[in-house]
């Protein structure tokens, strides 16, 4: 099964800046759509963002204009560059497919805090 492995994760401060990467197993990751997911403290996951295989992009609104996902094809890597953060986008930040398989890694942990 594929495997994700999330880094990039730490504690900045508001305004600061972030870049996200996510390597996963494989050898169909050309193939796959791929998202980047978040959960905060006694929230549920949710997407930020979406990329498609030919690299077509798609953000939930709270991001948009902040937030930009990319990936390597070469590297079996998609990254998030988070620009402008908020203390809202503290979260654990998670890659999978879209839609989401059912097993996901540990995750990056973000914290956006003065």
């Amino acid at each position: 099964q594929v495997q994700f492995v999330e880094s990039g994760g730490d504690l900045v401060q508001p305004g600061g800046s972030l870049r996200l990467s996510c390597t996963a197993s494989g050898s169909d990751f050309k193939f796959y759509v791929m998202g980047w997911y978040r959960q905060a403290p006694g929230a549920q996951r949710e997407l930020v963002a979406r990329i498609t295989n030919l690299g077509t992009t798609l953000y939930v609104d709270s991001v948009k204009g902040r937030f930009t996902i990319s990936r390597d094809n070469a590297q079996n890597t998609v990254y998030l560059q988070m620009n402008s953060l908020k203390p809202e986008d503290t979260a654990v930040y998670h890659c999978n497919l879209f839609p989401a398989l059912s097993h996901w890694g540990q995750g990056t942990q973000v914290t956006v805090s003065p």
